[in-house]
């Protein structure tokens, strides 16, 4: 199904270009990709998986050969370990990795029509052009990148061009080749590009996931340069969920968009975010479990649906406990981002001493000038209730999100601990 998808894309698109690596100063058209994947040799063995890996047109043309074989396909981060056994689920096309921002990393494993509806639903609702390349500085590995990068060029036409590094630099010289283009990133690469003024003026589309995108930082972009950053919330395990389409910056951090054409939103017993879909993975891997099976994905994350909208309230599993009261972290965060010294926080719980206390609100913060932590403790008593100010503070230079830009509670619990 996907490979003769692919061949009709090229067939159609043929003397366009599909995809340049900026890096190596090589540029392909589809009918030069297709060329290239037709010649392709068998692999010695085509039940083992195929890991495409990097940032380069190797992993492209990787997963062109899987297709054209059969192989299932399980992209890898570079150093990251092979997967070396087939999942025993039957007609599965694809193994993603998942980001593991609450637990062990696993596998979502999709079939060929699940790995198909999320590009399809991608495309339709945020409009992608094949006059509007993708600019690609994002882990073509990731869930984020593989939809948003690699699917749209195999499946719908959607020209990639590889950037040679995310840097601000290299950003202004991708995007100095010409045309108007379409960049999806993550919130930390905004942010270093907002600060090293950087965002190209020749988009036509900014997309941020991964994370939550704070919401001083669009507003910033925004006044800077009328480019509005579109927020988008997805999950491993059914690829996109929502986008904010509008045209002007949000009111409300807690506002992730509206659901994406052809998926549908509810809400669980516990108040967690339900989806349901075509893009759906089939189950988790080697290890099922029901929150992903038939077709249905229920979440831990904690929403609210009003007017269309999706309003995240946090996660269940980051709800902290104050002596028998809970709140989520998002909301001493979302506090804590409107004092201007603020560049980026992360709030968290810490056992606390007194057993009957339950848990201690603890708070990384990365500021843009000197304050001192009773500065900032005083600042938020005019806005939040005394049971919810940080008992525990740490003032750090950046908060390090990792390779799939998300910052982790886990590790910085790790680190207060120590």
């Amino acid at each position: 199904m996907l490979y003769e998808r692919w061949r009709t894309v090229a067939r159609d698109c043929a003397g366009e270009t599909a995809l340049r690596d900026l890096a190596t100063k090589r540029r392909w058209t589809f009918a030069q990709l297709a060329a290239g994947t037709e010649s392709a040799r068998p692999p010695r063995d085509t039940g083992r998986l195929a890991c495409p890996t990097g940032n380069g047109a190797d992993f492209i043309f990787t997963v062109l050969r899987a297709w054209r074989f059969g192989q299932v396909i399980c992209p890898l981060d570079k150093g990251a370990p092979p997967v070396l056994s087939q999942p025993s689920v039957e007609n599965i096309a694809l193994l993603k990795t998942t980001s593991a921002t609450t637990g062990a990393a696993r596998h979502v494993a999709f079939t060929a029509a699940q790995l198909a509806a999320d590009p399809e639903n991608i495309v339709a609702t945020m409009g992608l052009r094949r006059d509007s390349p993708n600019l690609g500085v994002i882990s073509l590995a990731h869930s984020y990148g593989f939809s948003n990068l690699v699917l749209p060029l195999l499946l719908h036409g959607i020209p990639l061009v590889l950037a040679s590094a995310a840097l601000p630099e290299a950003l202004r010289r991708a995007a100095a080749t010409g045309g108007n283009w379409t960049l999806p990133a993550v919130p930390a690469l905004w942010r270093a590009w907002h600060e090293a003024g950087a965002i190209p003026t020749n988009l036509r589309l900014a997309i941020s996931a991964g994370a939550p995108l704070p919401l001083p930082l669009e507003q910033a972009v925004f006044a800077r340069s009328g480019l509005k950053l579109h927020n988008f919330l997805g999950a491993s395990e059914c690829g996109g969920i929502a986008y904010d389409a509008t045209d002007t910056p949000r009111s409300d951090a807690s506002l992730a968009g509206t659901a994406l054409q052809n998926v549908a939103l509810s809400h669980g017993d516990d108040g967690c975010l339900v989806v349901r879909g075509a893009s759906v993975g089939e189950t988790y891997w080697p290890e099922p479990d029901p929150r992903l099976a038939g077709g249905i994905f229920r979440t831990s994350d904690l929403v609210e649906l009003r007017d269309d909208g999706v309003f995240l309230r946090g996660r269940a599993s980051d709800l902290i406990n104050v002596a028998g009261r809970k709140v989520v972290p998002e909301t001493i965060e979302q506090a804590l981002l409107t004092h201007p010294a603020v560049r980026e926080c992360l709030v968290l719980s810490l056992p606390s001493d007194d057993a009957a206390r339950g848990d201690d609100v603890a708070a990384v913060v990365a500021t843009r000038e000197e304050i001192s932590i009773e500065q900032l403790r005083q600042f938020l008593h005019t806005r939040l209730p005394d049971w919810q100010i940080p008992r525990e503070w740490r003032l750090v230079e950046s908060l390090t999100a990792n390779a799939r830009g998300k910052l982790s509670r886990a590790e910085w619990r790790t680190e207060f601990r120590a």
